[in-house]
């Protein structure tokens, strides 16, 4: 069988035949309109390093839908001449379907065409037959809703490669597809500049899937493909918020750490969820492993530094690794990016994140809200014990009331918005640190009070010694002076 080294996009592989021949930087666009799916890709080329920049794509568009969209219209037309429903005739609908996909053909090249089905079925009267003309301006009208559709994810894809139309230097048109005359006018429209046919639209996948193997086993040394991660990978944090590591569309290979905490007094072991997705809830993305990092020194929360990194290889790998920087001690996993999806599952995320973007973005503030309260309340009630001598009874009681107050709004989050937990978290805030530094105040007062009071209290210690040291001098000389008489 196959001995699988490396596994490259299809626009990716493309883009490599392409770029085999070329010298000069630029950035490239691969349009690839196939058989069962679309693709976008954007890709930069420079000194013979292939970096792609961004992916996009409708994984539920291609040629076979082409194809359907004939199929039904030649079928409509059979039984509006003949008054026969062909549907259910397995047979005929074979015969018609292979035929709408040659007129698809033909189409490319020819103004009109014919479909001539002879005996296509029968009923009582006899043998039916189908005889009909179509004109490529009939089936452009046809099918104009399709090639529409491929127009937004390439909107989205130069958006994600942070680059600008007129940035783009060739459109390279891939699959079968892109032959017909009104999909090439489109994408010229799109991306202003007429696209590049300059390599086989059938044969350019498998020419760069080619050449990626003669990078792999030594054969060509001047090219160097960076992919791209087809979605973001993090982890999950406090109240079950997805925290990105790496974003979607992130040149690989590459690495990035983050130094996280613990989320209570004493914790002395933590589990990372590793988690692959768009959405802003880890729950909502597909969790591709866990891991728990045992042994952190008891401390308050918020002190031990817990470092996380995530490592990514040429190969899509990823190696996530958990140290404590107080202890050294060090845990890791490693996983698959693409985490086993494919690449409808990967697209439908995507589309998913879309669709949910405002009420994820929503729930995430409110966590993320109630996460810095409940810090806000852990810190405050820690500086009431702190300073409980310093402060008045009074006041005491009040900041008590305030935090059960606060305590009960989170409670309550549902039936709360972000605003008024915010407005009420600050005001707490700003009334127990004023209290504070009074009672701050306070407590370095009476403290130099208590040096002054010291020092004071040593100095006429001192005062009353050098005054009986004066006494006892006089009365040794009184002393003398007898003897000597």
């Amino acid at each position: 069988g196959l001995n699988v080294l490396r596994v490259v996009n299809e626009p990716t592989a493309a883009a490599l035949a392409y770029g085999l021949e070329q010298t000069n930087d630029k950035i490239i666009a691969v349009y690839d309109l196939g058989g069962g799916t679309f693709d976008i890709s954007i890709l930069e080329m420079q000194s013979n390093v292939f970096e792609v920049r961004s992916t996009n794509g409708d994984t539920f568009l291609g040629g076979e839908d082409f194809d359907n969209t004939l199929l039904k219209h030649l079928v409509a037309e059979f039984k509006k001449e003949s008054g026969l429903d062909i549907t259910k005739d397995p047979q005929a609908m074979q015969r018609l379907r292979e035929a709408a996909e040659k007129a698809k053909c033909e189409l490319s090249s020819a103004a009109q065409t014919d479909i001539n089905l002879p005996y296509l079925t029968m009923d009582a009267s006899g043998p039916k037959h189908m005889n009909y003309k179509i004109t490529r301006s009939q089936f452009e009208n046809l099918v104009s809703g399709l090639i529409k559709r491929t127009i937004e994810p390439c909107k989205k894809a130069i958006k994600d490669a942070d680059v600008k139309v007129s940035d783009i230097n060739e459109v390279i048109l891939v699959g079968g597809m892109s032959r017909m005359p009104k999909v090439q006018q489109t994408v010229q429209e799109l991306f202003g500049k007429q696209p590049n046919k300059s390599v086989n639209p059938d044969e350019a996948v498998a020419m760069g899937a080619a050449i990626q193997g003669g990078v792999l086993g030594g054969d060509v040394t001047d090219l160097l493909l960076l992919d791209v991660t087809p979605l973001s990978l993090g982890i999950e944090t406090l109240g079950g918020v997805f925290t990105k590591l790496i974003n979607r569309n992130t040149t690989i290979p590459t690495k990035k750490s983050q130094v996280f905490s613990t989320a209570a007094d004493g914790q002395t072991q933590v589990e990372i969820k590793v988690h692959q997705g768009e959405r802003e809830m880890a729950s909502d993305n597909k969790m591709l492993g866990r891991f728990n990092l045992i042994g952190i020194p008891p401390a308050p929360r918020g002190v031990p530094q817990i470092e996380v990194t995530f490592d990514i290889d040429a190969n899509g790998i990823v190696h996530v690794s958990a140290r404590d920087r107080g202890t050294g001690k060090e845990q890791q996993i490693a996983i698959q990016s693409s985490g086993g999806l494919s690449k409808d599952d990967i697209e439908n995320m995507v589309r998913a994140a879309e669709k949910h973007s405002a009420d994820d973005k929503k729930r995430r503030e409110m966590i993320e809200e109630i996460n810095r309260v409940e810090s806000i309340l852990h810190d405050t009630e820690s500086k009431m014990e702190e300073y409980k001598d310093q402060l008045p009874s009074d006041e005491y009681s009040k900041l008590k009331e305030g935090a059960s107050k606060l305590r009960e709004k989170l409670s309550n989050k549902d039936s709360e918005s972000v605003q008024s937990v915010k407005e009420a978290a600050d005001e707490f805030q700003r009334q127990s640190l004023k209290l504070f530094e009074t009672a701050y105040k306070k407590m370095q007062s009476d403290r130099e009070s208590s040096q002054s009071s010291s020092s004071s209290s040593s100095s006429s210690s001192s005062d009353q010694q050098s005054s009986d040291d004066d006494k006892d001098k006089d009365k040794d000389k009184d002393q003398k002076e007898q003897q000597n008489k």
